[in-house]
């Protein structure tokens, strides 16, 4: 049987068939039009090991004597008892192939098992993959694990990784390839704080702009497992499997188990070639942030700068103070309002009130409809908080339902059966139970029907913990449940965007993207904070799906005190908008958000379509990122003259051990077309952002901007100004 060789966007993918079953002979560069006679690759065997070449199969299995993880763990289940078909020796039985994707079937007939492998390479580098086993077998077989798997090549000797916590997710961690398994294990039963977004092996020091990566991110919002395999021989696998309860799928005969997609690509650039494929593959969705055509409005609608209520008026909900933070809003040219916590019955804290989604007649004795049409009249969409996924057992829905609150006995709460801890005094709603999906679901239709709302901020507050339905593990049909609740009320209201927010960035992954318009990518609105967050979410998220706010002046979560452009600038790298009460900011200040909001709105669509650039700096004080206009690393190719080619954020995170940054490249620019670049905001000749440096003069170019191509702005650059900590500089690229 000829090779499987799929093409596309410098990255290629091999699978041989040679040894009977499905072996990943390469997936990385580009290998050109023709593959030799892959007989070649047919290497040594060691003493002391199986007498024969042992496959890495697109299923490793130990039935060809691979040593480090299966792919497939399980067992049958018979009136024997357990335990049988441990080991399957499953070999190809149909391959179909239209050049950009692909199935590959192999089965085990002895053992009653099949397993349908599908790949898609798409048009942008990134390889999609997942696999369906079916139960062939005439007894239930249980399912322990079945994970998705790639080689890297022998030169990834570094593990990158992202890791974190509430208010600081997605920071990086390394690590050499070393023999044995490094697993990360979530079991938040949600994606989880300290989730990693990617999972990358590289060539050493790999950066932003150099290095070959190999990199992989599971599309799953449950329990999921990540990790690289290297066994004795030294070959390394890379991949991602959920991770299941026990028991928690058993497939009766002629069942099947899909596992989640795994998204994987390959870079000959850095890091910033994988973000491309990523960002490739959001972009070319169909329903990617626009909304569906059914609904009537434009193609393409600009992501609409938002204010949320929260760290306005928190729990204190008073239409009078809420129709004023409308004007204010208004004002600004704000053009979503979204309010949050604290509208709905019995929620005056955090205590009470969770699963009764009616609007709280005491509060709003007319209900939410003086509010919204006060937002409306003022030219802005309204966004409403929900939490649906979760109740407090001080709640109607709890009282009348206690068997709707997760546990992990069969007792369930209405028995007396005992419950999770509490965790912000609430519990999980069981959404497996068909009655409580269809309450849940019916009530937040009705608010969508009743109410002109454009926009949820859904909200998911804590871990999935001893999560169980009927006494027997459930996250797994929570998870699926969560998806099915989202995907009807999308297809019942195509016009209505939704926010995965949970607790902020514990639900960030690319299956819970399929089915919302954009995350919270944290509850922290520290700008220094952010800078990390947001470039890691950035890896793989593209920017107008990654809410980010200009929060107060003094961080509600961190305390630490920042300029106003330092947040701005931040923010403006992402899906922008406030989080802050804003009839506070008076006189200067509010003209310089005002025109701060126009900057986002003058340079939203570059920054929601261009390609993200990270520069490699060596001054470890300071970061360099950007989005350069065009799609491919050409740059802005065909711009008009006077176009904005591209927006770069100068920021200074702590103190240099240099007196001076010295000069630092633009990344990611067209080499032969010449380019003006020009500090936007704050300028450098602004005397009310003197304490924004460091400084007894500036660098020459500061003050009437630099003229040069391309080629030398990369490769010699211009020498940097000295910034104060935590402060930042906006600079405009030109096309000329």
């Amino acid at each position: 049987m000829d090779p499987l060789y799929l093409r596309s966007a410098g990255t290629s993918l091999v699978i041989s068939f040679d040894s009977g079953e499905a072996e990943v002979i390469h997936w990385g560069a580009d290998l050109g039009a023709g593959l030799p006679d892959l007989a070649i690759l047919a290497g040594p065997v060691g003493h002391s090991s199986v007498d024969a070449r042992v496959p890495a199969g697109l299923l490793p299995q130990a039935s060809s004597s691979w040593r480090g993880r299966p792919a497939l763990r399980g067992h049958r289940i018979t009136g024997d008892g357990a335990g049988f078909d441990f080991s399957s020796r499953l070999r190809v039985t149909a391959v179909n192939t239209d050049g950009a994707a692909a199935t590959i079937v192999q089965g085990d007939a002895d053992a009653g098992l099949s397993v349908s492998t599908s790949l898609t390479l798409h048009h942008g580098g990134l390889l999609e993959l997942r696999h369906t086993v079916t139960n062939e077998g005439t007894s239930p077989f249980q399912v322990d694990e079945l994970a998705t798997v790639l080689p890297v090549a022998p030169d990834a000797v570094e593990l990158l990784d992202l890791t974190g916590r509430w208010c600081r997710e997605r920071h990086p961690q390394r690590r050499p390839i070393q023999q044995g398994t490094w697993v990360r294990s979530g079991r938040h039963g949600r994606t989880g704080h300290d989730s990693s977004l990617l999972f990358a092996a590289g060539t050493k020091d790999f950066a932003n702009r150099h290095g070959k990566v190999w990199a992989t991110h599971l599309a799953w919002s449950g329990n999921h497992e990540q990790f690289a395999d290297t066994i004795g021989d030294g070959r390394t696998m890379i991949g991602g499997s959920e991770l299941l309860g026990p028991a928690e799928v058993v497939l009766e005969p002629g069942a099947s188990y899909t596992t989640p997609a795994l998204f994987a690509a390959y870079s000959d650039r850095g890091l910033d070639g994988i973000t491309e494929a990523f960002y490739g593959w959001f972009r070319s969705r169909p329903h990617h942030v626009l909304p569906a055509a059914s609904t009537g409005l434009p193609a393409g609608k600009p992501r609409p700068v938002v204010l949320n209520t929260w760290e306005a008026v928190y729990f204190d909900h008073n239409l009078d103070t809420l129709i004023e933070l409308a004007d204010s809003a208004a004002d600004l040219g704000v053009e979503r309002f979204v309010l949050d916590d604290g509208w709905f019955r019995g929620r005056g804290d955090d205590h009470a009130g969770l699963g009764d989604w009616y609007v709280d007649e005491t509060l709003w004795p007319n209900g939410l409809t003086p509010l919204i049409e006060a937002v409306t009249s003022r030219g802005m969409e309204f966004g409403l908080w929900v939490e649906p996924e979760m109740v407090n057992l001080d709640s109607d829905v709890a009282r009348a339902h206690p068997d709707w609150v997760v546990g992990p006995s069969a007792a369930a709460h209405k028995d007396g059966g005992r419950l999770p801890l509490e965790w912000r005094n609430q519990h999980v709603l069981d959404l497996v139970n068909p009655d409580a999906w269809q309450y849940i679901f019916d009530r937040i239709d009705a608010l969508l029907r009743e109410n002109d709302i454009s926009y949820l901020k859904w909200d998911q507050n804590r871990d999935l913990l001893e999560h169980g339905h009927a006494g027997r593990p459930s996250v797994h049909q929570q998870t699926l449940a969560a998806y099915r609740l989202f995907d009807e009320l999308k297809k019942a209201h195509p016009g209505v965007e939704i926010e995965s927010c949970s607790s902020g960035g514990a639900r960030v992954d690319l299956g819970i993207l399929e089915r919302t318009d954009r995350i919270w990518a944290s509850d922290c609105n520290d700008a220094l904070e952010r800078q990390t967050i947001q470039r890691w979410t950035g890896a793989v998220v593209p920017p107008e799906l990654v809410g980010s706010h200009i929060g107060p002046t003094t961080s509600h979560t961190t305390a630490r005190t920042h300029d106003l452009s330092f947040r701005a600038i931040t923010a403006l790298f992402g899906h922008f908008g406030m989080e802050w009460d804003i009839r506070s900011v008076q006189g200067k200040e509010r003209e310089e958000l005002r025109r701060l909001v126009g900057l986002y709105k003058d340079h939203r669509d570059l920054i929601h379509s261009g390609r993200r650039v990270n520069a490699d700096v060596a001054d470890e004080s300071l970061l360099l990122h950007g989005v350069v206009a065009g799609g491919s690393p050409a740059g802005g190719a065909g711009l008009p003259m006077g176009t904005t080619a591209a927006l770069f954020a100068l920021v200074s995170t702590r103190t240099s051990a240099a007196e001076a940054p010295g000069r630092t490249g633009f990344p990611g620019l067209e080499p032969e077309r010449t380019y003006r670049v020009e500090a936007v905001f704050p300028t450098g000749n602004d005397p009310d952002y003197a304490h924004t440096y460091t400084q007894a003069q500036p660098p020459a170019w500061l003050a009437e901007g630099a003229v040069a191509n391309g080629r030398f702005l990369a490769e010699v650059g211009l020498p940097m100004p000295i910034l104060n900590p935590e402060h930042a500089l906006l600079l405009k690229v030109t096309s000329l």
